[in-house]
């Protein structure tokens, strides 16, 4: 397979604008934006080239207990794929953010835009979140027999529900479609102090991520197993 270190290790994130937090960390980006299958015929390409996958950037709370801005690294995870993740890599990442939350993530591909759902979802296992790319990331991680890690940050609670500009916000390529975030207000302009809230919450998770990534070394830790 070749030295692990003359191969890249892959970030997979939902959005753009994510990716910009790992900017010069030594990592290459890939974002699923609002194709999913992009983004596995993407990973299918890369993840046998690569030394190893870790899925990052914001998620969903399901446990009622995760606050805005609580960094999560995965232990393992259940939904559309169902596994460990690497035991090195999440010593090397608790080592560098010991604040963090070690434990289960979910993702299904499914967004879980209310707190109905939410609820539904933790009664029903022992995540602490959810996000819409870990189980395509760690499904292209096992493939290719790879590591798989995950480090995420909560933009949002579980007992909220997101406004539905939110659901249309994403380009395919990760991009903001502000067209369809307008049109939505547009619409239903009575979702904007709900959309401001969000939005509020995503910078505040934005910037804690940004805060803890100034602790990691080693390709988002990778390279410290």
């Amino acid at each position: 397979m070749g030295d692990v270190n003359d191969k890249p290790v892959i970030a997979v994130t939902g959005t753009l604008r994510e990716g910009d937090l790992v900017k010069g960390l030594g990592v290459t980006v890939v974002a699923g934006g609002s194709d999913p299958e992009r983004l596995r015929a993407q990973l299918a390409e890369m993840a046998p080239h690569a030394a190893g996958i870790i899925s990052f950037g914001m998620a969903g709370a399901i446990d009622r207990h995760m606050k805005l801005g609580d960094m999560i690294i995965g232990s393992r995870l259940i939904g559309g794929f169902a596994g460990d993740c690497d035991e090195a890599w999440v010593k090397a990442l608790r080592s560098m953010i010991p604040t963090a939350k070690v434990g289960a993530m979910h993702a299904d591909g499914r967004f879980f835009a209310d707190h109905r759902s939410k609820n539904e979802r933790a009664g029903r296992s022992a995540a602490l979140a959810v996000d819409m790319e870990s189980h395509i990331a760690a499904q292209a991680a096992a493939d290719a027999g790879i590591p798989f890690a995950i480090l995420r940050s909560i933009s949002d609670l579980s007992e909220v529900n997101l406004p539905p500009a939110i659901a249309l916000a994403m380009k395919p390529d990760g991009g903001v479609n502000y067209g369809a975030v307008i049109g939505s207000i547009l619409k239903q302009p009575g979702q904007l102090p709900n959309l401001m809230t969000t939005v509020s919450g995503f910078a505040k998770a934005y910037g804690q991520f940004g805060r803890a990534l100034k602790k990691v070394q080693g390709r988002l830790g990778f390279d410290l197993r």
